[in-house]
């Protein structure tokens, strides 16, 4: 993240509020829904402060839990016609696949793709383009490792179609993993999102499929990693 330059016309700021700014700066800030995750650990290192084994076990699990929920700023592209990743991770598939078919996107395979979170890394979703939420459909399942081609079929997934103001057809479904066993998305019918905006969360490790209307161009490679909102995966035909 860039360094916000100092307004013009004030002194650069020191002492305290110069190392405020600079953790504001370097440290990403923490999705709300880790808060009960890091504030557990950090009670347990607080009142078992007295034993050092209880208090390191304490900091060192609000850290890694801090480490997971963290939500740092993205500036998307601002190019029209681009999709970009809806998520951090390893791109696995580039492929065409016919959709959920819980979503309206119709029975024909499509260009999609596949990006894999590992526990690692950042499990906020972004908004991939732009456009009105059509629908959003929580379908329940299994918890194979999200890593495997089968996963897109029978694990637990939350699936959104989202229709941009030129009227193409996205999808993007949040999948869980091994691990996982929470899926949230905030967005509902009739919202108007904006790429690169953050939308949901999964924890811990899983996989994200976004589907493409036919005639996309996809710019990603397997194995090749997405930083979400900043990556472009593809971009829609005119």
């Amino acid at each position: 993240m860039a360094r916000r330059p100092t307004p013009i016309g004030q002194p650069p700021r020191t002492g305290i509020a110069h190392v405020v700014d600079l953790v504001r700066e370097t440290v990403p800030p923490l999705h709300p829904a880790g808060l009960p995750f890091v504030a557990g650990p950090l009670a347990v290192a607080v009142i078992g402060r007295r034993y050092k084994w209880v208090r390191l076990a304490g900091l060192t699990a609000a850290g890694a839990c801090a480490t997971f929920f963290r939500h740092p700023s993205r500036v998307p592209p601002n190019r029209p016609g681009v999709v970009v990743a809806p998520a951090d991770g390893l791109v696995t598939l580039v492929d065409t696949a016919v959709p959920p078919t819980e979503l309206s996107l119709g029975s024909d395979p499509v260009p999609r793709v596949s990006i894999f979170l590992s526990v690692l890394d950042v499990h906020v979703q972004r908004v991939p383009v732009g456009g009105e939420v059509l629908e959003v459909v929580h379908r329940s399942g299994q918890f194979k490792s999200a890593d495997l081609a089968e996963a897109s079929e029978v694990n637990e997934r939350n699936s959104m179609h989202i229709r941009t103001p030129a009227g193409q057809d996205i999808g993007v479904v949040q999948i869980a993993g091994l691990i996982a066993r929470r899926i949230i998305n905030n967005a509902k019918i009739g919202d108007n999102l904006t790429i690169g905006d953050t939308y949901g969360l999964i924890r811990f490790g899983s996989r994200v499929d976004t589907y493409f209307p036919l005639g996309t161009k996809l710019l990603v490679e397997r194995g090749q990693r997405a930083v979400g909102a900043e990556t472009v995966l593809a971009e829609l035909s005119q």
